[in-house]
């Protein structure tokens, strides 16, 4: 199961990098307290991540955390920022660091779906993919009444080709909560790839009535409708959908 590895930590990463800045959008209704405030430090080290400055990127966050020590987010964006700088500089160092901070993230809060997200990221491209599954199963494990932990865990079943495992997650995610916009998207995004395209026009449907805020299901349901209306068919093999990843609300999953 675990032989495409390079080409999941690659796609894993690519996840990443478009999470800090969208993880740090719903800090701009919070800045009544100045730009001074760990909300306003935050949301400046979420403006120069995305401006490629990662040095000043890494000091608001620290200054962040120097004013809430407790804040969950500012440690992801923080874990976040040394695993980019990590990556690209090939920094063992930063890695660890980062590894840590997402730990303390989660000690936290236990349920950061982000945090979780970004540490299985990691460890997946640290060479460690069991303990990404791990750590994915205890959350599970520890939050039965969630729907996300099931959702995350399919996203890394998917990316290592396990259809079957993912596909029951997403099940059971929707069994527990029918309402959650995100299970609807990545169930969809699955039988688009097997190319079943009138089931996944209809799950992204669902997926859209939930949550209209989000663009990427918007165009999904454009190009199927498109698809199907030049004659696209129901088959098991290969939708020729773009692969689509959770980033926020600009993606389908």
């Amino acid at each position: 199961m675990l032989s495409n590895s390079q080409q999941v930590r690659a796609h894993l990463n690519r996840c990443l990098m478009r999470m800090v800045a969208v993880s740090l959008c719903w800090f701009s209704i919070f800045l009544l307290g100045g730009c001074s405030s760990s909300q306003g430090l935050n949301l400046a080290g979420a403006r120069s991540y995305e401006r490629g400055n990662y040095q000043r990127a890494i000091g608001q966050f620290q200054d962040a955390l120097a004013k809430d020590p407790k804040n969950a987010d500012a440690y992801y964006n923080l874990a976040s920022t040394y695993y980019s700088v990590g990556k690209t500089q090939n920094a063992p160092a930063f890695m660890q660091q980062a590894e840590s901070l997402f730990n303390q993230c989660l000690d936290l809060s236990p349920d950061h779906v982000a945090c979780h997200r970004g540490l299985a990221a990691l460890l997946v491209d640290s060479n460690r993919p069991e303990s990404a599954f791990t750590l994915l199963k205890r959350w599970k494990a520890r939050s039965q009444q969630l729907a996300e932990p099931r959702i995350e865990l399919a996203r890394l079943y998917e990316e290592f080709g396990d259809n079957d495992n993912a596909t029951r997650h997403l099940t059971d995610a929707l069994n527990l909560q029918p309402g959650n916009s995100r299970a609807w998207a990545a169930i969809a995004h699955l039988r688009e790839r097997d190319g079943k395209l009138a089931q996944a026009l209809s799950d992204y449907q669902q997926a859209y009535n939930l949550n209209q805020r989000n663009p990427a299901v918007a165009s999904r349901i454009a190009s199927l409708r498109q698809n199907l209306a030049l004659g696209g068919s129901q088959t098991n093999g290969a939708s020729p959908a773009t692969k689509m990843v959770n980033s926020g609300g600009g993606t389908a999953r």
